[in-house]
């Protein structure tokens, strides 16, 4: 089994509700058990906005037959079907959302499709995404920078 790190966010509506039935929705659908790190408090990233995030990151096992990019898939239907709204503008800037999924990392795989980026290529830069992954999963080393959250995290 391989591990997966995930971060799903909400911004908007009943944001644990939404977040809650995320999570259940990708249990399900790996039969699993999420790990979940404590809920993490952000102002939007890379937008203004008014409304605050709650985040939680989740690691996941992962059957090892189950490539990268069937995960992905995964996690974008499961996205899709709690609410199938537009996360960027017509101009590609970020908006406020209902959730959001966001796939940061599977074990040490390095992924660069035009569908899929592993590690997240923006998880260095998020404190609600390498906290997570230092209460998570605190060993783990940043495949390209080869550095765990709490390392990237002192960077910030």
């Amino acid at each position: 089994m391989a591990e997966a790190l995930v971060n799903i966010g909400s911004n908007l509506g009943d944001r644990h509700a939404l977040i809650g039935q995320a999570v259940a929705a990708i249990e399900s659908a790996l039969h699993t058990v999420a790990r979940m790190a404590p809920i993490e408090r952000s102002e939007p990233w890379g937008y203004e906005g008014d409304n605050e995030y709650l985040n939680l990151g989740i690691a996941l096992d992962v059957p090892d037959d189950m490539s990268p990019c069937e995960l992905h898939e995964l996690l974008q239907c499961i996205q899709n079907d709690i609410d199938s709204s537009p996360h960027r503008t017509p101009e590609g800037g970020y908006v406020d959302r209902h959730i959001d999924i966001d796939f940061i990392a599977l074990d040490d795989a390095i992924v660069d499709t035009p569908q899929l980026t592993l590690p997240h290529p923006r998880m260095h830069l998020r404190e609600f995404v390498l906290r997570p992954i230092m209460a998570l999963s605190p060993e783990w080393r940043h495949p390209i920078l080869h550095l765990t959250a709490a390392e990237l995290l002192s960077r910030l």
